[in-house]
């Protein structure tokens, strides 16, 4: 097992409650290592466990769990944590887990999962969907598609996403969330393997030459997932496309960060829009 074998890492830090006297990791928490890296990868595969797992009509229980030990993680460690799907059977995923130090291999996990009815945990055979999502993914292919029209192609989608994130969890009136601006903006969703909605955005005209995006919204569990940048570069390669010079937009505190990374620059001071604290944000074409 080697770290070219894994596409992408979850990193972690050894923390004090994870070591014994000696400051080397107990064994059982390489497994946890494992677990935080599966849920990486159903967000890496932009599938939210419940709302996805829901559709497919079935659950992943944990069948099998094998550890090697080839080396001691010690306190203060980053760790890199790569997870694969090596097999897929009738009614059983198989996946290696590798997790290194650097380029050390430390420990090496294999989980074998049993897809299920929930109610009474009796094997079912995966569905295709799942087979597909996980075989495009292994092969480096895309997991989800890119949508961008208007409100009468997309809104139903882009609704669903944002009554989720901007209504029920951030507690925005409905009043507000939907309003004059949606019929005429163009609008972008994206859609995971599942045609469920993960991301979503969109874009309207301030004033000739200057564009506004709006309504950023990612489905709360596959959150950095890249899904969200990847919706905010579309919108901002449309308003380039149709010959804007400028475009802004009104970025909550917490995810300020997010757009500094993608080439935007604060300006003026933090104000509060929806109860929520915002900063205008701005970017030159």
């Amino acid at each position: 097992m080697n770290r070219q074998d894994f596409r992408r890492f979850s990193r972690i830090e050894v923390r004090w409650a994870e070591v014994d006297a000696q400051k080397i990791v107990f064994n059982a928490h390489y497994l946890m290592y494992a677990d935080v890296a599966m849920s990486n990868y159903w967000r890496q595969l932009a599938i939210p466990y419940d709302a996805g797992f829901a559709a497919l009509g079935g659950e992943m229980f944990v069948k099998k769990a094998g550890t090697v030990y080839h080396g001691s993680a010690t306190l203060g460690d980053v760790l890199e944590v790569g997870i694969r799907c090596v097999k897929q059977g009738n009614t059983s995923l198989q996946f290696d887990v590798g997790i290194f130090r650097g380029m050390e291999l430390l420990n090496s996990v294999e989980l074998v999962y049993v897809f299920a009815d929930p109610a009474t945990q009796t094997p079912k055979s995966v569905p295709q969907q799942l087979r597909d999502v996980l075989t495009a993914y292994e092969a480096g292919q895309d997991v989800v598609t890119l949508h961008s029209g208007s409100w009468n192609d997309l809104g139903r989608e882009a609704e669903r996403l944002r009554m989720a994130v901007f209504v029920r969890e951030q507690g925005v009136p409905r009043e507000i969330e939907i309003d004059e601006f949606d019929p005429i903006a163009r609008h972008v969703v994206l859609l995971n393997g599942l045609n469920q909605p993960v991301a979503t955005g969109r874009l309207v005209s301030d004033a000739p030459g200057v564009a506004r995006i709006g309504r950023m919204a990612v489905e709360r569990s596959v959150r950095g997932g890249r899904w969200g940048r990847m919706v905010l570069d579309s919108l901002v390669a449309a308003a380039r496309d149709r010959g804007d010079k400028e475009v802004v937009l009104h970025a909550q505190r917490h995810a300020e960060m997010f757009y500094l990374r993608a080439g935007f620059t604060p300006v003026g001071e933090p104000y509060e829009e929806a109860g929520i604290p915002h900063i205008t944000m701005r970017q030159t074409l």
